[in-house]
């Protein structure tokens, strides 16, 4: 067993985390921050936990943490986490970081869309913490930057055709859509009930939301060529799930059969990605709290375009999930451990 802390325990990633470690069979739970709530019994800021986590929250400075723990979490805003993390690896542990500070591999980049970075000596070092994608580096990290939920959808759906070269990396659309758990457990106007509810709306138009430059970059790794895409978010009026429909010109001909192919050998022996029959449609409703990536896809004749579709549980697979799958890759665990059960239905 591994003694695990979570810095940042009080929003939805935080008790996310708690949930799935509270029944991994490799882990204790021995710490979890939280300024806000420092002196309450975790599992009373979230009733769910009850019976099942005795944690007391604490706001513990970064050397208590690494007495307490031999492996980190840090679900933190941007910012906090690149002040945090090197002080939990310089003194000997292992992190998964679930903020954007060590996402992106280029100082200027990461610097131009979100602020002026205190610890860029880490950006090279960071692996990028998509499995089906970097297992291999992962496995030898000790420092890994979960991704957005945004960008695993798009990038799960995406990159194989890219490396087959069976889409024009120049063409592609990403119209995504997020429940409200995305925007944090913070009070915000923006996703009151009433101001969410019976509504659709999209958000950060123009090519203004942060996960735009990690999606790009992933993509241009697998396509060897720079990529540059048109992303739009929207809010849906659910809790939970990304749904991401993606567009892009295929190469004169190729068909479904192609497209299948291609899928099967890349996703063949991964756990946590289920290609679904041509035809089938993904829905978050079927990956709800799970960890898993649905994808789906058809050809759009008339157009010569491909229609990409992906399905996420965007604190699970988004967010907490997929950093216990790399932490269960760190740590020479079974990959699935504290993952395996089936998603929430209805």
């Amino acid at each position: 067993m591994i003694k695990v802390a979570i810095v940042g325990a009080s929003g939805y990633t935080g008790v996310e985390l708690a949930r799935i470690l509270c029944n991994h069979p490799n882990v204790t739970l021995t710490a979890a921050t939280s300024r806000q709530y420092a002196g309450k019994p975790l599992s009373e800021v979230f009733p769910n936990l009850r019976g099942k986590v005795d944690l007391v929250c604490e706001n513990l400075p970064p050397e208590a943490i690494a007495e307490r723990a031999d492996f980190v979490f840090t679900a933190v805003p941007h910012k906090t986490a690149m002040d945090i993390v090197p002080q939990l690896l310089e003194a000997g542990k292992k992190v998964v970081d679930l903020s954007a500070d060590f996402r992106l591999r280029d100082l200027t980049t990461y610097e131009s869309w979100y602020q002026p970075h205190s610890s860029p000596i880490y950006l090279e070092e960071a692996v990028y913490g998509l499995p089906e994608r970097y297992r291999e580096q992962i496995a030898q990290a000790r420092l890994v930057a979960n991704p957005g939920c945004y960008p695993t959808s798009i990038i799960l759906a995406l990159a194989p055709l890219l490396e087959a070269k069976v889409i024009d990396s120049q063409t592609i659309i990403a119209d995504s859509k997020s429940g409200t758990s995305g925007a944090g457990r913070a009070a915000s106007v923006g996703t009151l009930f009433c101001e969410v509810t019976d509504g659709f709306r999209p958000y950060k138009v123009g090519g203004t939301h942060r996960h735009t430059p990690e999606i790009e970059q992933e993509l241009s790794c697998a396509a060897n060529t720079s990529v540059t895409v048109s992303f739009t978010p929207h809010l849906l009026p659910i809790s939970r799930g990304i749904l991401s429909t993606i567009y892009a010109s295929i190469k004169p001909g190729t068909e479904a059969e192609d497209i299948a192919e291609i899928y099967a050998q890349a996703y063949q022996d991964e756990t946590f990605v289920r290609l679904l029959p041509l035809g089938a449609i993904p829905a978050t409703q079927h990956v709800r709290g799970s960890n898993y990536c649905d994808i789906g896809f058809a050809i759009d004749k008339r157009t010569s375009r491909l229609v990409a579709m992906s399905a996420i549980d965007n604190i699970v697979k988004g967010a907490a999930g997929q950093a216990v799958q790399n932490m269960n890759i760190l740590m020479g665990f079974q990959e699935d451990a504290g993952l395996e059960g089936a998603p929430f239905f209805p």
